[in-house]
């Protein structure tokens, strides 16, 4: 699944792990909602902090134990615009402070699909002490997921999807594609059509600000991974006096049409492929050296003309595409890239199989589809995507037809999308933007672009590869950002880390 903004450092030490039931009334009054968004997008989530007897806000979440730590639930509506209407639950876990609580700092770790109420078991250790020490790390759910699940069914798998040719080579993989897709889009709409409309990325914010509340907060501190900036983009712009201090690390640049984000992202995995490939060629013990691109294209190339032998199934186009993308989020992947690539080319494809599998097991991919065909505008047909999968590929041979392609869902996807728009978030504190020099999944220019159209950005540049930074031991990252949360001390834009 080469195209999903998470991050898996992370997610693979959080051990990242939906059939809305409404009753026949609830859906009806769930269909005919509006679900227009206001024009202004100002804010219409209540602010329900009350004060206690000393006159503080106070928590109203019924806090338990669990797995996470402290776990909890939240109803919240389906539709924000009908807050009478029927709801849904929120999952939301947490980390107490270990010693003066400064407030909550939430956190997400991408996807869409990626669980935050696990995240926060990583978090806590992964994140500098100071920061710890002082912030509930506070993970909710985006909807969709946990307590308010949706499920589009096992009918295709995962395997199943991904097991087709997303290089377009005749007509027999256009009906492949196409055939798989839409058996997944029609149990998507077929298990979770009444809420599909409901779970974009706006909505998702409200919800985090919802937790905020009955928190008893009366601001917030956020810390968003890849997907995870969109989710922080839109709380500052809907939310601007609500937010204290925000970071968000692997950029999704808001406002590009869906096709151009996926080509931008293609492009960048074509940047890390050539970023691992350099050091695989100057690496005596890489068994694809001197020549490591040209092994791929040969591997390539092979299972074009017919798949390789592999357990627990053969290795074919789109588990390779997939295989190939998901060692690049992440320098210490590499080395298994380059043995599965050889161990493939010698008629074992088993290893490459494991990749694409590993890369499907991290996120959900109903979530994935349910909020990305909703936040960017889409072309109207299967053949339109299809032509832009073969115009990216020109600039990014490897990737591009591939990455763009998997998209061919969004142009027959049940719900209309609204897409979100630039964002500016005038009124914000300073919102910190760490971008990474050869970040494969959310290109280093998405994150300048981003920084210098919000009101109050500030830039940190990682001279460095893989995807996202923050809590992964880089120690001039991990300072400064644990000095801007804690101490409100941003850096100076433009600073660069090593």
């Amino acid at each position: 699944m080469h195209r999903r903004r998470i991050r898996p450092l992370a997610a693979l030490l959080a051990l990242l792990l939906l059939t809305a039931a409404c009753a026949a009334e609830a859906d009806d009054n769930l269909l005919s909602g509006d679900r227009t968004q206001t024009e202004d997008r100002d804010s219409t989530t209540p602010d329900t902090t009350e004060p206690d007897e000393d006159g503080q806000a106070s928590d109203t979440l019924q806090w338990e134990d669990c797995s996470f730590g402290e776990c909890a639930e939240l109803e919240v509506p389906v539709d924000y615009d009908q807050p009478d209407g029927p709801t849904l639950t929120l999952s939301i876990a947490r980390a107490p402070a270990r010693g003066e609580r400064i407030g909550a700092l939430f956190v997400n770790p991408g996807g869409p699909g990626g669980t935050a109420t696990d995240f926060v078991t990583s978090m806590e250790f992964a994140l500098p002490s100071d920061v710890t020490e002082h912030f509930d790390i506070v993970g909710v759910d985006p909807r969709g997921l946990g307590s308010s699940d949706i499920d589009c069914g096992d009918d295709p798998d995962p395997a199943e999807l991904y097991g087709v040719d997303y290089s377009i080579d005749s007509p027999e993989d256009t009906t492949a594609l196409l055939e798989v897709s839409q058996d997944y889009v029609d149990a998507c709409q077929a298990a979770a059509g009444d809420v599909l409309p409901f779970l974009g990325t706006e909505n998702v914010a409200r919800d985090i600000d919802a937790v905020r509340a009955a928190m008893g907060d009366e601001q917030l501190s956020y810390l968003g991974y890849s997907y995870g900036t969109a989710i922080g983009q839109m709380l500052a712009e809907l939310f601007p006096d609500r937010i204290r201090a925000m970071v968000i690390d692997g950029v999704l640049e808001l406002g590009p049409t869906g096709t151009e984000l996926a080509a931008s992202q293609a492009a960048g995995f074509e940047t890390a492929l050539q970023s691992y490939a350099d050091a695989c060629n100057d690496d005596d013990d890489c068994p694809l050296a001197p020549d490591a691109i040209g092994a791929i294209e040969q591997l390539q190339a092979q299972v074009e003309q017919a798949p390789i032998p592999a357990d627990p199934r053969d290795l074919g186009p789109g588990e390779l595409s997939t295989g190939l993308a998901y060692p690049l989020y992440d320098p210490m992947l590499w080395g298994s890239l380059s043995d599965a690539v050889a161990n493939a080319l010698d008629g074992d494809g088993s290893d490459m199989v494991a990749l694409a599998d590993q890369y499907l097991d991290l996120a959900d991919a109903d979530i994935y589809f349910a909020v990305g065909c909703l936040d960017s505008d889409w072309p109207d047909t299967a053949d339109e995507l299809l032509a832009a999968g073969k115009a990216a590929a020109v600039d990014s041979p490897h990737f591009g037809e591939a990455i763009v392609n998997d998209y061919v869902r969004c142009a027959i996807w049940p719900a209309e999308e609204e897409p979100l728009p630039p964002v500016t978030a005038p009124g914000t504190p300073p919102i910190l933007v760490v971008s990474t020099r050869n970040d494969p999944a959310t290109p280093y220019e998405a994150g300048v672009r981003t920084a210098e159209r919000l009101e109050s950005g500030v830039l940190l540049t990682y001279e460095g590869d893989g995807h996202t930074v923050v809590g992964q031991g880089v120690e001039c990252v991990d300072d400064i950002v644990a000095s801007y949360l804690v101490d409100l001390e941003p850096p100076e834009d433009g600073t660069t880390c090593d």
